[in-house]
């Protein structure tokens, strides 16, 4: 895997969530799904700002949905493309293969 190819933790939550949130989700329900499934409150600018990345990158693509006669913008939708999909199946089997081959001292080991 070339460098820089690898992604980043923040970019595996924000890919993450928006896998959880949906087939299209706007970034505050990508935030909102990173609260739920973390407990870590996030900065709602640092999920916008990532999936501008991670949209630069080739792992999502966005649209803009309808403004819904509300009177609000139209909310810009992110969705998961195979790039992303892929990046999250090559990040955690990297991870997986470090896992197996850690040698944890006893001590540290899980149960």
């Amino acid at each position: 895997m070339p460098k820089g190819s690898n992604l980043g933790e923040f970019e595996q939550l924000v890919l993450l969530g928006l896998a959880s949130a949906g087939e299209e989700a706007n970034g505050r329900s990508i935030y909102e799904e990173i609260l739920r499934a973390t407990g870590r409150d996030v900065s709602i600018t640092a999920v916008h700002v990532t999936l501008r990345r991670l949209e630069k990158k080739g792992h999502i693509s966005s649209r803009f949905g309808d403004a819904g006669g509300s009177g609000e913008p139209p909310r810009k939708l992110y969705r998961l493309n195979t790039d992303g999909a892929s990046a999250l199946r090559s990040s955690r089997a990297m991870f997986n293969r470090l896992w197996e081959s850690a040698k944890l001292h006893p001590d540290l080991r899980e149960g």
